[in-house]
């Protein structure tokens, strides 16, 4: 998991605190969540006794939804809200994707679109084990995407930063920019070099950039 190596790149004062999915990991046992309503009130149960002290919470791509829902959440539910909300590489929720759903696409073609977003070398992609082992996973994971449906609600009263990749070509500046509509306090965008997996190649930015939020 990326997130595992930040602490070595953020200041003692930040505690990172990776979320393991079910199906990854030490949860690989434990069947994938499909829908995201049930995904975000698990994470949120097993968060609670960790909230009592200020927090912030950052979500890439698909984790950038979930981090969204789950912040909602928490506000409506349990009446906390973090320092920050830090979103990389997801669209504004109430923005219509321009990306057609992939989840009930059969095996190669679903395959396939995972690899057109050129995050994991070729050969770990055509490797038969490793296929079997994550296409459940990944398709579990487009499903929560895919069959989302925003509802509208007030605007979360926390900051917003979003992060993008300059040649990542699955949104826009205008999906991107429309991440500043979901709260009435301080939004920024900025825009990395790299593509969908820019967390990995600009990790140093991007970290130097959630740092300097958080002081």
């Amino acid at each position: 998991m990326v997130f595992r190596t930040w602490a070595n790149d953020l200041p003692p004062t930040i505690e990172v605190c990776p979320i393991e999915l079910p199906g990854r990991g030490r949860q690989m046992n434990l069947p994938p969540y499909t829908k995201m309503q049930p995904l975000v009130e698990e994470i949120a149960q097993n968060l609670i006794p960790y909230l009592d002290k200020p927090f912030a919470i950052f979500g890439h791509s698909m984790g950038g939804l979930v981090s969204f829902e789950l912040t909602r959440l928490l506000h409506s539910d349990y009446n906390l809200t973090p320092l920050h909300l830090f979103i990389s590489a997801r669209n504004a929720p109430q923005v219509t994707p321009t990306k057609r759903p992939i989840y009930n696409l059969p095996d190669a073609e679903f395959w396939q679109e995972i690899r057109n977003f050129n995050g994991t070398p070729d050969d770990v992609m055509e490797n038969q084990d490793i296929i079997q082992l994550f296409l459940p996973i990944l398709r579990a994971d487009f499903t929560v995407l895919d069959t989302y449906i925003y509802t509208n609600q007030p605007p979360l009263d926390c900051p917003i930063s979003v992060f993008g990749g300059l040649q990542d070509k699955e949104f826009t500046d205008y999906q991107l920019e429309a991440w500043r509509e979901q709260t009435t306090a301080s939004f920024a965008l900025q825009m990395l070099e790299g593509n969908h997996f820019f967390i990995r190649s600009n990790q140093n930015i991007l970290l130097r950039s959630i740092d300097q939020k958080l002081e």
